[in-house]
């Protein structure tokens, strides 16, 4: 069954979703979205939002935009250096935080459905959802706006540091990845806590 809204409309006051992207790359930064949908979504939302996975790149790009249009979004994420002084389960957290603090200041959250088993710290009360992206249509949206923000971030990396491959792996660990990791080294967008890039820096 596709996301709808039956978890926010079970809750009272203002209901965001949380969702991240980019806890397993080797490299790049770990992204956050919150979202608050309206009560009415425009057609296209309700028929084609879904869980990023679920989506092609185009219409993850598609629904972008009316995403932003139609809903409060805020975005936050955590540095490399942030990854790797605090561990990526921290920096997730600390990437949510900052996506629901920026939601805030155009209004009040009273409560958070976020994404998974694990429950960050927020200042609002929060609810787990298990494979929330694909039951709650505000957890898809942040999962939608994450997740083309930092392939956007990714695309944008790998033209200033070319081979690796990152404007189609997004720093993931593929083979391509780990052969230019190995050929050209790291770069300061690499996660040096990461037990591959690690391996090569204490060879």
């Amino acid at each position: 069954m596709p996301p709808d809204l039956s978890l926010e409309r079970g809750l009272a006051g203002i209901v965001c979703g949380v969702d991240e992207v980019g806890r397993g790359p080797l490299a790049g930064p770990v992204l956050a979205a919150a979202v608050v949908l309206p009560d009415r979504l425009p057609p296209l939302l309700l028929e084609r939002l879904d869980d990023s996975k679920r989506l092609s790149r185009q219409w993850r790009e598609a629904l972008f935009d009316p995403i932003l249009t139609a809903a409060r979004v805020g975005i936050g994420r955590a540095e490399v250096y942030e990854i790797d002084h605090l561990n990526i389960l921290k920096a997730t957290f600390l990437a949510m935080r900052r996506a629901v603090t920026d939601l805030g200041t155009s209004g009040a959250v009273d409560h958070a459905l976020v994404d998974g088993n694990q429950r960050p710290h927020l200042e609002c009360q929060v609810t787990c959802v298990v494979k929330g992206d694909s039951r709650s249509l505000s957890i898809a949206a942040a999962s939608v706006v994450a997740k083309v923000l930092r392939d956007r971030i990714m695309a944008a990396l790998a033209v200033e540091y070319p081979g690796y491959g990152w404007e189609h792996n997004a720093g993931y660990g593929t083979a391509e990845h780990l052969a230019a990791l190995r050929r050209l080294g790291a770069t300061p967008h690499h996660r040096k806590s990461f037990a591959p890039v690690a391996a090569l820096l204490n060879r």
